[in-house]
């Protein structure tokens, strides 16, 4: 698996741009709350030690993944956000509901980052049980979290 020998929470501060004129938004799931409260975490820290503001951190949340997409196109259409990271988890239950909603997840979100200028990072967990959601947000491999918000920052920057 991708994060078998990769913990997600290292970076290295000073190959990341500084983030104190940026302004992030972070729509969270409510879904699988244990998860995306951990990521949420994760993100936010990140952000706020490579230099952004706390008044510069713009938090929504939204019942759960499939509405991620919905949520962050409003963010982009009313608040003036640099980047996006939209955190959510899903985990693999008996029937196909995982694939559906993982996949319409993703290409929403792509569709965000063909559409709009402002980038929406993927940072939805879509393991195939909760000892891999947890390890990766906080646990034995990092946090997701904290990796998304790097890239939102080197994805911010672009556009600056």
């Amino acid at each position: 698996m991708a994060t078998e020998n990769k913990n997600l929470s290292v970076y290295d501060k000073n190959t990341v741009p500084n983030a104190k004129d940026l302004r992030f938004g972070i729509v969270v799931s409510e879904w699988n709350d244990e998860i995306t409260e951990a990521l949420y975490k994760g993100a936010e820290e990140a952000l706020l030690d490579c230099g952004a503001l706390p008044e510069n951190v713009i938090r929504w949340n939204v019942p759960g993944s499939f509405e991620l997409t919905f949520g962050c196109k409003k963010m982009i259409q009313t608040e003036e956000v640099d980047a996006i990271v939209a955190i959510g988890s899903v985990i693999r239950g008996e029937t196909s509901h995982f694939d559906f909603v993982c996949s319409a997840t993703a290409q929403g979100i792509k569709d965000l980052n063909v559409n709009y200028d402002v980038p929406v990072i993927f940072c939805v967990l879509t393991d195939d049980n909760i000892e891999q959601s947890r390890a990766r947000s906080g646990g034995k491999h990092g946090n997701k979290g904290t990796e998304a918000a790097i890239v939102a920052i080197q994805m911010a920057m672009l556009g600056k």
